[in-house]
């Protein structure tokens, strides 16, 4: 942390804020991503920058293709994504490794250990090694705005893409940042013509093969001398290396230790670490995930201890990191008994009436990553897969082929409108293609919900606030082939169990478009929909509503003697709605079967 800065010109950013601040600052003309959490806020704080051009990418690989385009034509460009979105980058990243670039090229990759909002851990410092591009990795904010602009000098330096991995912790954490200049630069942009650097036939690509391997050597030599890979001298006893959060754990649990802080992850500085090693009795490898640097480390013939005393899965902290070296096991904050609070979908969601009656249909549902993968969860239990976006419509003509006839009436594929744009279209065509006959409902609620609410391109608004095209999907499925496209309003229960059912059992491909806006959209908070209540002594005790898991209905116990009062001995208590969670959707009224459940205002009381 820089120390004895003008405190007027100091700022309290997060880790995802100050990324594009040192975007800004190194004059980053184009910036595409996907939004996915911990990344979401880099672009949409960018965006807020009048002089970069932004924007949502309908997936990672189209951002980093335009990031790179953008490279192609002179000017400095960046993507950003979460650790499973590099996963869908992986093809371009590979071959752009091979071509370099013209104008710096940044990728900001973020994390997630212990899986807060993910599908699975990754540690994508692998990419880095396997693509032989060189990675950054801050571990706060200042350094996350200050390594954005090493990252640009070592992409145009070394004619490389350069890999920036974030983690949750570090995107998410609020720190000082100390802005400077904007990077005055001369911009070399247009078209020039550079076949053999850019078109990847075999005969070029042989020829960048021999470059890169030259390039890594010069990066190594580089990382010697990187001033951010920096020695911490302290306790000779003891020696750490370690990088990204790690490194603050470490400085916590043991501040008088030796400590090599690692800003370049890949490629590793091998004299460096050697020197390092020689002085200290005792050498420890902290790093979340996989044992990266350890395995290197260990390959350079140097003695180390890591992932035998330290866990390769979910996050670290100062507790786990001192126990695991001295045997001091403290808890950093005292205990507490916190109600558990499970996650549920909003009052008012539009997917809560496709999910419910998924549930009574009892079919075999095949899901995808968005909050209505919360359909999973009791007591709607309406979903049995989640693998990656746009798995479920694949997973779903998978176990039709597998099951032949057998399948037909009993599994539906489940995707978010967002998701559909980004990995679902292919596999619709798969089942037209192929002569399935799934049927496969998309979740239409104007918006990319799960991560903040961007904008997609079935909203008719870009990431810079603008009016643009709005994709229509149900022509856009009939173009594929889908001859079976209907529209239903989710909140109509009745509506939407006849028309599932119905299309279920057709022979051939069908696509239901599940249209509502998300409830926690400002233009739907603000409709004013009227709110529902229940006549407690109408109300039976029958838990109908309950099945549809609204947050706005809890349940009230009465005792033998009021359940005799209301002259029904077996009921055990009745259905509750708060009147300030309750969104107006009217799904509890359709399903109630005694008339218990009406419009506020209509219960005959004052």
């Amino acid at each position: 942390m820089q120390k004895n800065k003008d405190l007027r010109k100091i700022a309290f950013l997060s880790g995802n804020e100050a990324f594009a601040l040192g975007a800004s600052e190194s004059a980053v003309r184009v910036a595409s991503a996907y939004p996915g959490t911990p990344s979401t806020e880099i672009l949409e704080t960018l965006s807020t920058y009048k002089d970069i051009y932004t924007e949502w990418a309908p997936n990672e690989k189209v951002a980093l293709e335009v990031a790179l385009g953008a490279s192609i034509a002179g000017v400095r460009a960046m993507a950003s994504m979460k650790h499973v979105g590099l996963n869908v980058a992986a093809d371009p990243l590979f071959t752009a490794s091979y071509t370099g670039v013209r104008g710096g090229l940044v990728v900001i990759v973020a994390d997630d250990p212990q899986m807060h909002s993910s599908q699975n851990e990754q540690d994508s410092r692998n990419y880095a090694m396997a693509s032989k591009i060189p990675m950054l990795e801050p571990s706060e904010p200042e350094e996350c705005r200050a390594f954005i602009r090493e990252a640009f000098r070592i992409s145009e330096e070394f004619d490389t893409p350069v890999l920036v991995r974030t983690t949750t912790r570090v995107s998410h954490v609020k720190g000082i940042v100390y802005p400077e200049r904007k990077k005055k630069r001369s911009v070399d942009a247009g078209l020039v013509k550079m076949p053999e650097k850019f078109v990847m036939l075999p005969a070029h690509a042989r020829k960048r093969r021999i470059f890169i391997e030259e390039r890594l050597r010069k990066l190594k030599e580089f990382a010697e001398t990187f001033s951010s890979n920096r020695i911490e001298w302290g306790d000779n006893e003891t020696g750490f290396i370690t990088s990204g959060v790690s490194y603050l754990y470490v400085k916590e649990a043991f501040p008088g230790a030796s400590v090599l802080k690692l800003a370049l992850v890949y490629p590793l500085p091998e004299r460096m670490i050697k020197e390092f090693a020689r002085k200290v009795k005792r050498l420890y490898i902290v790093e979340e995930l996989d044992p990266f640097i350890e395995l290197h480390v260990k390959a350079m013939g140097v003695k180390c201890i890591g992932k035998e005393i330290i866990p390769s899965y979910y996050e670290l902290n100062t507790a786990q990191l001192k126990e695991a070296v001295i045997g001091e096991k403290k808890e950093i904050f005292p205990s507490v008994n916190i109600p558990l609070r499970p996650p549920v979908m909003c009052p008012g969601c539009p997917h809560r009436g496709i999910f419910y009656n998924l549930s009574r249909l009892k079919v075999f549902v095949t899901g995808d990553i968005g909050c209505y993968t919360l359909g999973a969860l009791k007591p709607l239990s309406a979903m049995d897969t989640c693998i990656c976006m746009g798995a479920g419509i694949g997973n779903a003509l998978g176990i039709e082929k597998a099951l032949g006839e057998d399948a037909l009436g009993k599994v539906v594929a489940v995707i978010g409108d967002s998701t559909f744009v980004h990995s679902g279209i292919t596999p619709l065509i798969d089942i037209v293609y192929n002569r399935g006959f799934t049927t496969v409902i998309i979740l239409d609620n104007r918006t990319t919900a799960m991560t903040g609410h961007q904008p997609n391109p079935a909203t008719g608004r870009t990431a810079m606030g603008t009016e643009t095209v709005e994709l229509d999907i149900a022509a856009l499925c009939r173009a594929i082939g889908v001859k079976n496209v209907v529209t239903i309003n989710p909140h109509d229960i009745d509506n939407t169990y006849r028309v599932i059912r119905e299309e279920i059992k057709r022979p051939e491909p069908s696509v239901i478009i599940s249209r509502a806006p998300c409830a926690l959209l400002p233009e739907v908070r603000k409709a004013k929909r009227p709110g529902y209540t229940v006549i407690e002594e109408t109300c039976t005790g029958c838990r109908i509503c309950l099945k549809l898991g609204c947050p706005a209905i809890d349940w009230v116990k009465i005792d033998r003697d009021e359940a005799k009062r209301r002259g029904r001995e077996k009921q055990k208590g009745y259905a509750r709605i708060s009147a300030v969670l309750c969104n107006g959707c009217g799904e509890c009224e359709m399903v109630c079967k005694f008339d218990a459940i009406v419009e506020e205002g209509q219960d005959g009381r004052d």
